[in-house]
């Protein structure tokens, strides 16, 4: 009988091989019962700011990282957007104007929506995760609660990963980038 890592390295599916047990309450199990999570930080584009808040928000966030006292990782993740729904609500807008002017800008927005759906563009929502791993789920809490309330010093929001977000992560890191099919993402 084959022991099971053998077994594992010799499977064409990653879930034989990934050491994760589950994803749940917004944590990865892995196998040796550490916990992977962290915080989706909140996109907010600085350079928009003048100087001297770009400068002060840059100054919080090197104090914040410098304050973080265990290994985290950084990642930028794209999330495929579908507009499909936009689209169906913009056709939906359209059917029901009978302003010629209107129904010309609303045309003009589904002629665009159509182009940023072509091949040509990958439409993606960027997120920006920081991550950690930890045993202890006491610990979890307690680092969830400091990166949360640091990144709020520096004028930035953020919550605990979802389990769909860590499902982004995962796939993202996994498949190299490339391009996988979710439903609908809408804000």
């Amino acid at each position: 009988m084959k022991d099971s890592t053998q077994m594992a390295s010799n499977s064409r599916y990653t879930e034989s091989w990934l050491p994760v047990k589950q994803i749940i309450n917004g944590m990865i199990q892995l196998d040796n019962n550490y916990y992977v999570t962290g915080v989706k930080v909140h996109p907010r584009n600085i350079f928009i700011m003048d100087a001297q808040a770009q400068d002060s928000m840059i100054y919080n966030l090197r104090n914040f990282y410098n304050t973080i006292d265990y290994e985290f990782w950084l990642i930028i993740a794209d999330r495929p957007v579908d507009i499909n729904l936009y689209l169906a609500e913009l056709q939906k807008m359209y059917n029901n104007t009978t302003s010629p002017a209107i129904r010309k800008l609303i045309m003009q927005d589904i002629n665009k929506a159509n182009q940023f759906m072509s091949v040509e563009y990958n439409v993606v929502d960027t997120e920006y995760y920081i991550i950690f791993q930890e045993k202890r789920l006491e610990l979890v809490q307690k680092k969830l609660h400091s990166l949360i309330s640091g990144l709020a010093s520096c004028g930035l929001q953020s919550t605990q990963t979802s389990n769909s977000d860590l499902r982004v992560i995962l796939d993202n890191l996994l498949n190299g980038g490339e391009t996988s099919s979710f439903g609908t993402v809408m804000s």
